[in-house]
């Protein structure tokens, strides 16, 4: 399919949650005619490509978290050679919490093509299954693993005002969930999503503490939806959001001395109220 003549493309392919049949055509065609197939998995591209009955002529290349970053100059060159290379994660699609962007970012440099197979998001299906205000969102994917580190993170969204997607695994599940019970309060409304399109898919709507509570007999892959902050219910900042949003604006390349003075103007804060949080150990 490519040539040596003209430069090729990338195609991000978005594969099945959980069913095989919600492969769209355009995912069948796309794995057929690729040169080559970048799969985060390449034994799961496999099965899938064996369910839909695809033979599989192009070149496959593993392309996960580990050596993404090695595997795009090779890829880049052979878009460049006219080659049309096609992007796969393990369900859903690419770049969402999976590897793909950098993949994006380097192809756009390189003034090639770029293009998508639509398909399935864990996101976006647990955001319309959950019952919760779908207007205005945001995605967070996974919250750090770190107790401090989560605990400030999710600080520092208590105020959120959208309703907040997050993918975690089971394994940290409760402590997560106690972490948002202590950030967002146990009343806030929420839904736990797991296995989404799959034999033993099951949404749990309710408040965090109520999820919170039965969190510990959850199997499978999960995503939460938790609700914004009530306009008025909006939270005075604490130590640990006043900390966060220091530490996010020195990330960003400002001096703490800076980040202290533009939070503390932001909230309408003493000076040395919002210091005293951002050097306090946590």
């Amino acid at each position: 399919m490519g040539s040596d003549a003209a430069p090729g493309r990338l195609v991000l392919a978005g594969t099945p949650l959980g069913r095989v049949s919600d492969a769209s055509p355009g995912l069948v065609a796309a794995l057929a005619n690729a040169d080559v197939i970048a799969a985060e998995d390449t034994r799961r591209l496999r099965r899938l490509a064996a369910d839909l009955g695809v033979e599989v002529r192009a070149q496959v290349v593993a392309y996960y978290e580990a050596v993404e970053q090695t595997r795009i100059p090779g890829l880049l060159a052979r878009m460049e050679s006219g080659a049309t290379v096609v992007l796969v994660t393990d369900a859903g699609m690419p770049s969402v919490s999976d590897p793909g962007y950098r993949l994006v970012a380097a192809a756009a440099s390189a003034g090639l093509a770029v293009t998508s197979v639509p398909g399935p998001s864990a996101a976006i299906t647990a955001l319309a299954l959950s019952g919760l205000p779908s207007d205005r969102f945001c995605f967070e994917g996974f919250v750090p693993r770190r107790a401090g580190e989560r605990a400030r993170t999710l600080a520092a969204l208590a105020a959120e005002r959208r309703t907040m997607i997050f993918f975690e695994s089971v394994h940290r599940l409760s402590e997560t969930l106690a972490a948002m019970v202590t950030a967002f309060g146990a009343d806030r409304p929420a839904a736990l999503c797991r296995e989404l399109t799959k034999t033993y898919e099951e949404v749990r709507r309710g408040t965090l503490g109520e999820i919170a509570a039965g969190a510990g007999d959850v199997r499978g892959e999960v995503t939460l939806v938790v609700g914004g902050c009530a306009d008025d219910d909006v939270p005075a900042p604490g130590p640990l959001e006043l900390a966060a949003q220091v530490s996010e604006l020195v990330d960003s390349g400002l001096s703490r001395r800076d980040a202290v003075d533009r939070v503390a103007a932001r909230l309408g804060l003493a000076r040395r109220v919002v210091y005293a949080a951002a050097t306090a150990p946590h």
